[in-house]
């Protein structure tokens, strides 16, 4: 038997996520996670690229079938952005209060070397999470 290789240099490219509210969904990720919208191929139904650090991280893809199973399962839960400081932090804090998004929050607690860390989750939409977290120590007060 053959072994694989690790996948060291892999990264994410992007999520995609379908819906049928594109612009809410694009005023969330543009107006609160402060990604920008971009350029697109011409596909032949509506949607958006949003672009992270110059690369196309979430695909937004217009609906064009009515959902009639609710959660399916299996399905891809959710997307998480990693916050790496206070700052950073705090003021996705505050564009979520400033926007009145609704959310929750929880914390992870620590494994290993891995430190604690705090999440919030915001449901955009059914069967749509996204996630942030960062250090617990950078979402102290």
């Amino acid at each position: 038997m053959r072994r694989s290789q690790p996948a060291e240099a892999m990264q994410l490219d992007h999520a995609t996520i379908v819906t049928a509210d594109l612009d809410t969904a694009r005023r969330f990720f543009v107006d609160v996670v402060g990604l920008t919208q971009g350029a697109r191929p011409a596909f032949s139904v509506d949607g958006y690229w949003l672009y992270a650090n110059g690369s196309p991280v979430i695909h937004l893809v217009e609906s064009t079938v009515p959902d009639t199973s609710m959660r399916a399962a299996p399905r891809i839960d959710h997307i998480a952005f990693r916050l790496e400081s206070a700052a950073e932090w705090q003021a996705l804090l505050a564009r979520l209060r400033a926007t009145g998004v609704d959310y929750r929050t929880a914390q992870v607690p620590p494994m290993g070397p891995q430190e604690a860390a705090m999440q919030i989750f915001v449901a955009l939409a059914p069967s749509v999470v996204v996630e942030f977290v960062t250090a617990l120590h950078h979402a102290q007060p």
